[in-house]
């Protein structure tokens, strides 16, 4: 019984570093994309803390996503899903510019929290349907499949 716990213990141990390294030449995860779009009418209904937060949500993801445009629109995808061989150099580049991204991100944060805040409703709104639809060409890709 013993042996039966502590030879599961190391397949799951292998397992859980398996899919750890299997994330590392990830372009990016869908986790930082966003899961809905908005009509005009459903954000007039917002205040302007709420359309404040979407503004930065559809940022997000076109500042995460617009580097790696020319290389894949679907997220998920790793460096070998496109041919790119996943040395450390590679990986080290994407990991680089994901983190510098992140890091970057948090500076578009506080500008956006600081200044978007004196803009008109009707600006943000405008500028989130904007962001919105430039999300749905990113989507869409060259041959307009999502």
């Amino acid at each position: 019984m013993k042996k039966t716990t502590i030879l599961l213990l190391l397949l799951l141990t292998i397992g859980s570093l398996s899919a750890q390294n299997n994330k590392k030449g990830i372009l990016y995860d869908n986790d930082k994309l966003i899961n809905r779009f908005h009509t005009i009418d459903e954000l007039q209904d917002l205040n302007k803390g709420a359309l404040i937060e979407l503004y930065l949500e559809r940022t997000r993801e076109i500042f995460i996503v617009l580097p790696y445009l020319s290389l894949s629109n679907q997220p998920g995808t790793s460096l070998s899903d496109i041919g790119i061989k996943e040395d450390s150099d590679n990986i080290k580049i994407v990991e680089k510019n994901n983190e510098i991204a992140d890091r970057a991100f948090v500076y578009t944060t506080n500008t956006v929290k600081e200044l978007v805040p004196y803009s008109d409703t009707d600006n943000i709104i405008w500028a989130i349907l904007y962001f919105e639809e430039m999300i749905k060409k990113m989507r869409l890709g060259k041959n307009g499949n999502i």
